[in-house]
């Protein structure tokens, strides 16, 4: 057993140097080792291709649909600019709050339908705006909205990389994984908000320049959908799938069958995102985007995550075959410390790479034998498991990460500045969520 964790360790190192020094695609970095892990496991080779169509096969199967559903929201968020109204609307709520909470805030709600890369692109004229408005340092709202996006994103669905993690821990209640992971991402925003807000404080960091500068917002010449439109894709599909909790949770309240039947049939995942996806159409008279439009920039958008997604399946396929249950029955590990295992392969792939989302996918396919071992495999348990390789994959963004690169240059930070506090931001964010983790976890296990 010595031998195939060697081997396990060596297809990771082989991960990160892939994807950073030798700069290839996922795709090929990840079928690459789901290949040298089936030959040095001696697979027999006619189980191989086998092998690799289920995994591939069932990662489709289970998130495909959504992840297409889901880039096709973002797209129409972001085309018409839906999210500027969302924002706008935060703003105004949370007008009594300190600037960099609200732009935190605003990233938080943004994140969770919008990729945080292309959130932040979309955000930053009003983050630009809103700095010369209130007189507040842009570094520090940068900060704030990069920590803001940064959080949901890793922790909460649809975005990608918790819903392919879902999908490979073949876990089935999405919604009590949207709550987990939105309350912790919440706090997690607030640690962002708090480094933002004493950097705000700091008058070294203080824009001489905005105060002369006359101010014109990118919104004035925009044609902004209403409130209840922008929410709707959003808000809908989660209204949805708690109802569908509820009602599991509570099956004999309703004795109308048919009424079960149907509550059923559209508070699953599937059906509760392709809803928003229907209510996401009604925006589409505040841009330029046509229906076909908007259907094919999501496909175009979901494509290579699934690629990417499918591969993870693959090579955690692969995984599978090797009995590390048995093994680690054996060595007796203590499940107390069962959290710690996702947390760090999941740190190590994302410091090292790069990329969350490809961290979050092979972490999650490298730990699903584990979850019996280690007293996971409950549906609770999973989600405990995704929240540490989730604010694992946060640990830590810098050059090798694309969304350090758009932190810095859309939010006109230099190389130094970003590392300073974007970079170590994101530390922040990951050590202060895995302690929480870890102790809910602990207190989960008493219970």
């Amino acid at each position: 057993m010595i031998t195939e964790f060697s081997l396990i360790l060596i297809t990771i190192v082989w991960i990160i140097v892939g994807a950073t020094k030798l700069k290839l695609h996922p795709f090929l970095v990840l079928l690459a080792a789901s290949f040298f892990l089936a030959f040095s496991l001696r697979l027999p080779l006619e189980d191989i291709p086998q092998v690799f169509g289920e995994g591939f096969g069932k990662t489709f199967q289970s998130i495909g649909l959504l992840v297409v559903y889901g880039t096709i929201i973002g797209v129409v968020l972001e085309k018409t600019n839906a999210t500027h109204t969302i924002a706008n609307s935060l703003i105004k709520l949370l007008k009594r709050l300190p600037l960099p909470f609200a732009v935190s805030c605003i990233g938080y709600v943004v994140s969770i339908p919008v990729f945080c890369d292309s959130a932040f692109v979309i955000l930053s004229s009003l983050n630009k705006s809103l700095a010369e408005k209130k007189n507040t340092s842009k570094l520090a709202l940068t900060i704030a909205l990069s920590t803001g996006l940064f959080a949901p994103h890793v922790l909460v669905p649809p975005t990608p990389g918790p819903l392919a993690a879902a999908a490979n821990l073949e876990m089935e209640n999405l919604f009590l994984l949207i709550c987990v992971g939105g309350a912790l991402a919440f706090i997690l925003i607030l640690v962002g908000a708090f480094y933002s807000y004493s950097i705000s404080k700091n008058p070294k960091h203080k824009d001489a320049s905005i105060k002369s500068r006359k101010v014109k917002t990118i919104e004035k010449k925009m044609r902004l959908p209403p409130l209840h439109l922008a929410l709707a894709p959003i808000v809908l599909p989660i209204i949805l799938m708690a109802l569908g909790t509820l009602l599991n949770l509570n099956s004999t309240a309703v004795e109308n069958e048919l009424i079960v039947d149907f509550v059923v049939l559209i508070s699953t995942p599937m059906n509760a995102l392709l809803i928003g996806v229907l209510f996401s159409f009604m925006l589409l008279t505040y841009g330029n985007l046509k229906l076909g439009s908007s259907i094919e920039l999501g496909i175009k958008a979901a494509a290579p995550i699934l690629i990417i997604t499918g591969m993870g399946g693959v090579l955690g396929a692969v995984i599978q075959q090797i009995p590390i249950t048995s093994y680690l029955e054996n060595a007796m590990v203590n499940p107390q410390w069962g959290i710690v295992i996702p947390f760090v392969i999941a740190a190590v792939l994302k410091t090292a790479q790069g990329s969350s989302t490809v961290a979050i996918i092979t972490t999650s396919s490298i730990v699903f034998p584990l979850l019996p071992t280690l007293g996971m495999d409950s549906e609770m348990g999973k989600v405990w498991v995704i929240m540490a390789l989730g604010v694992g994959s946060m640990t830590v963004s810098h050059a090798n990460d694309s969304y350090f690169w758009i932190v810095s240059q859309i939010g006109g930070l230099d190389v130094k500045t970003a590392y300073k506090h974007h970079t170590w931001a994101t530390f922040l964010q990951g050590s202060v969520g895995f302690v929480l983790v870890w102790i809910g976890y602990n207190i989960w296990k008493l219970v």
